[in-house]
């Protein structure tokens, strides 16, 4: 990678300084974080490949400057860029968990709804047990609500899971911040 691609993949100018490098880093982490995508397999693979161009790009800008030098003279500017970066995964992370936590409201109404459907339609097919057809259709929405729940239960556990972990990742980062500071 080289400069020109690496400030087209963060959409910048030439003109482009250290401090817009880093805000143009934030803002597309947050966009193109995979965790987005949590639910859509293909659409997280498609934004796992830009969100490490993205890293790619912001890596190489960090280590040569945003005028095309070694930005990195000293210590504290060292330090500098190593908790810019830190912030940056950080704006990443609350992307991710913003996205997680709506898909994760999504399936607890989803699971909620299985579970309406489930109960309705045993207590119809149970009490309407003569008409066959008003109990078979009942029925079958009784399993149609079981399969909900179950698939949304199994959802939300992995979505749990994936906030911990990035609740996790998280105070790591902080921890480094404050080391650093």
């Amino acid at each position: 990678m080289n400069r020109q691609e690496a400030l087209r993949t963060l959409g910048l100018d030439e003109d482009a300084t250290d401090e817009d490098i880093v805000i143009a880093y934030k803002e597309s982490a947050q966009i193109m974080h995979p965790d987005r995508f949590a639910g859509k397999p293909k659409l997280q693979k498609r934004a796992t490949e830009q969100f490490k161009n993205l890293q790619e790009a912001y890596s190489y800008l960090r280590d040569h400057g945003a005028k095309g030098g070694g930005s990195h003279t000293g210590r504290a500017r060292s330090a500098s860029s190593r908790e810019d970066e830190l912030e940056a995964r950080l704006a990443g992370i609350q992307a991710a968990r913003a996205q997680l936590v709506a898909q994760r409201d999504a399936l607890l109404d989803s699971r909620r709804n299985g579970l309406t459907m489930l109960v309705v339609g045993a207590l119809i097919a149970i009490f309407m047990r003569r008409i066959v057809w008003l109990a078979g259709i009942a029925g079958t929405a009784a399993v149609w609500g079981l399969i909900e729940v179950v698939s949304t239960t199994q959802n939300i556990n992995s979505l749990s899971d994936r906030l911990d972990e990035l609740t996790k990742e998280k105070k790591r980062i902080l921890q480094e911040i404050e080391e650093l500071g």
